[in-house]
Order: C-alpha cells, then structure tokens, then sequence
C-alpha cells in the first residue's frame, strides 16, 4: 500500500527522531523537527500544550476525525547500541513515540495527496510519560473547537507479536493513582523499645493490611491493584525508627472500584494509626483516567480487518492520557505488535535495550490509512 519513497521517509523521521529523545513539556527539538516536515509538506502546524502541536486539514463536511502521536521521552540511559542513538545522555525513546510520531508523519504523508471527505486533525501530543499533556489539549478546547466526532491512538507493543494488532471492546488500560505515605512514630534505642514507637513496625501492618482490599473487598469478577514500592526511613540499626516514607500506586479500570480502593486505604490508614499509637499522613494523587475504548468502534476496527492480523487483549493494568480524550469523544486506542524473537526485539517498554523492526511503522500507516478508507476520510 505504502510506496518504497515513503517507507524511507518514515524510516528517517524514526532515526532522526530517536536522537533527541526530550522529558515532557521539553521537547522543543522534537517541536522544531515535526514543525519543519510538516510545513514542508504544505501543512501549517499550530502549536499547543506548550512543546506539541497539531494540523487541521479541512474536507468536505464539518466533522472532524483526529489521530493522536504522543512526543515525549523517558529519563532512561540507552543501551541500544544502535548507530542512531541517542545524543540526549540519560533521555531515550525506550517506549516508541519516536515510531508513533514516525507513523502519524507518514500518514500525513499519504493524506497530501488525496481529497478529504471529512476533516483530519493530527495532533502530536507531549507529556504522555507525565505530567500529561492530553489534559491540557482537552483543556485548551482543541476537539470541540474542530468540531471532533472520533479520534484513534496507538502504541508499540512488544508482548505481540510483529505484523498482529491488539483489540480491546471497552476497558483497556487502567486508571491510576499515586500514593505518598509518612508514617511518624518515636525515636528510643533499639535495646529499650518500650520507650519508643516504632514507625517501620506500623508500616508493615499497613502494608500487609492493604492486601485486604484486594482479596477481600474487591468483587473477584473485578480487577485492581496496590502496590507499595518504595520504603525509606531509619537512622541505624539499634535505634527505633522515628519515620517511614513509603510511595505507591493504585490501579483499576471502574471508577467506582478506584474510590473504594481510595476509601479502604483512608480507612485502614486511620485504623493503624490508632492501633499502633502513630501518626499516618496520607497523599493520594489521582493521576490518569482508565482508557476505555469505544465498542461501536471496536466493531468497526474488526470490521476493517481480516482475523489472522489481530487478536483481541484482556485489559492491561498500565496508563496512558489518550484516556483524557476519551472522556470527552468516542474513540479507540490500538497496540502495534512489535515483538520478533528472532532478531531480538523483545525487550519490555521502558527498557533500555527497547527496540523494534521499522518495517512496524508501515504497518501502523497502512492501519490508519485503512481507518480512513473505512471511515469515509478519503
């Protein structure tokens, strides 16, 4: 479908891309570079959420499809070795926004030439890694403003395999939250702990009780996740610890199953503090909302595709801010296989060894150009 002219364009915006890897709300090399192509090919980027922007192509009506890339990058050292490294030391595209930005650039590509039945907005959206920079493009009005009816997003996937696509119908990432926990107990020497309050003692019953909410308050046909992963505090070993900080994260794909996890925490956190004679401060951040794809759209994706190039996915208890567009417009979110064991692309996102085939870029176009197709663009 792709002509040979185009796959060597794509392949050299990922090369060029993946050598100024930039943290979120910082990517103004990548801004420049998407900016530059973009306006080569006759388009007029318009820039928003600071380091992003985005280009309006008009059709025929007055609907509006968008397709998202997220542009940002990790604080990872890489470990590639590839001879298109990263020249940013400590900053890597280990989870493949240089290849999404690579696709929605080819798809751009391939939309020059043709006549719009409806509108196109492509939107390269920063921040996705964090703080999340889709917030402040819903923020800033830019759907309703185009008058968006749908928009689609994907992402590179190394649990399937290269050349399949996966398909959620409804929930497929998760909701997030950040906990901050301070536990502040008393300070004695480890030999007279009767003389002390001991904040680490506290913590591990806070810990333990906190797997409660998942064995035993939790509906089994439902899915969520606590995880304490962080613990610091102590000043020696023979003196009773004054004060633990401990850092974690919840995970649920229904609202009402994120709050009472929320609501649990609060409660044993009060409970504990009693029990144990300390004083537990609680942070609890909500971060991204749970991605939920849309299932007229789910019927539509398997409509445009042959069985043997998809399979369909359990929810995945990860995050991703293409959630905060999907509050506000239908829309589906689509992983891009890209595992090939034989040549040694399976290293896990946010790994340092991450790579993939950039033959999977191709594919990614062909897909939204077939959405296109399908959706009556062109």
């Amino acid at each position: 479908m792709l002509k040979e002219e185009l796959k060597q364009k794509i392949i050299a915006y990922r090369q060029t891309l993946h050598q100024i890897p930039e943290l979120g709300f910082t990517e103004y090399k990548t801004q420049a570079f998407l900016h530059e192509e973009l306006t080569s090919l006759g388009y007029t980027p318009i820039i928003t959420a600071k380091t992003g922007l985005y280009v309006f192509i008009k059709g025929e009506t007055d609907e509006t499809i968008a397709f998202r890339s997220d542009i940002d990058a990790l604080p990872i050292m890489e470990q590639t070795n590839l001879p298109y490294s990263s020249t940013h030391e400590g900053k890597m595209h280990a989870c493949g926004h240089d290849g999404h930005m690579s696709i929605l650039l080819g798809f751009a590509n391939f939309l020059k030439n043709h006549k719009l039945k409806k509108n196109v907005l492509l939107i390269f959206q920063p921040a996705e890694e964090g703080p999340g920079g889709a917030k402040v493009i819903v923020d800033e009005g830019i759907l309703s403003k185009y008058n968006v009816s749908q928009i689609f997003g994907l992402h590179l996937f190394p649990e399937i395999n290269e050349g399949m696509v996966g398909l959620a119908n409804g929930p497929l990432m998760a909701q997030v939250g950040e906990i901050d926990l301070t536990i502040h107990g008393k300070s004695a020497h480890g030999a007279m702990p009767q003389k002390g309050v001991d904040a680490i003692v506290a913590l591990s019953s806070l810990v333990q009780s906190y797997q409660s909410i998942i064995s035993r308050t939790l509906n089994p046909l439902d899915t969520g996740v606590v995880t304490i992963g962080k613990v610091s505090g102590g000043d020696a070993r023979n003196i009773i610890c004054e004060k633990v900080v401990a850092e974690g994260t919840i995970r649920a794909h229904k609202q009402e199953v994120y709050e009472m996890i929320k609501q649990r925490i609060l409660e044993i956190n009060k409970g504990l503090a009693l029990m144990y004679n300390v004083q537990v401060d609680t942070l609890i951040r909500d971060m991204y909302p749970a991605l939920v794809n849309d299932k007229d759209l789910h019927n539509f994706m398997i409509s445009i595709l042959n069985k043997d190039e998809y399979i369909e996915v359990e929810p995945l208890m990860i995050a991703e801010d293409f959630s905060y567009y999907l509050q506000e417009v239908p829309g589906y979110f689509i992983l891009l296989g890209c595992k090939n064991e034989e040549l040694g692309f399976a290293h896990p996102l946010h790994s340092s060894c991450f790579n993939f085939a950039e033959k999977v870029l191709f594919k990614g176009v062909e897909l939204y150009i077939r959405i296109s197709q399908g959706l009556n663009i062109i």
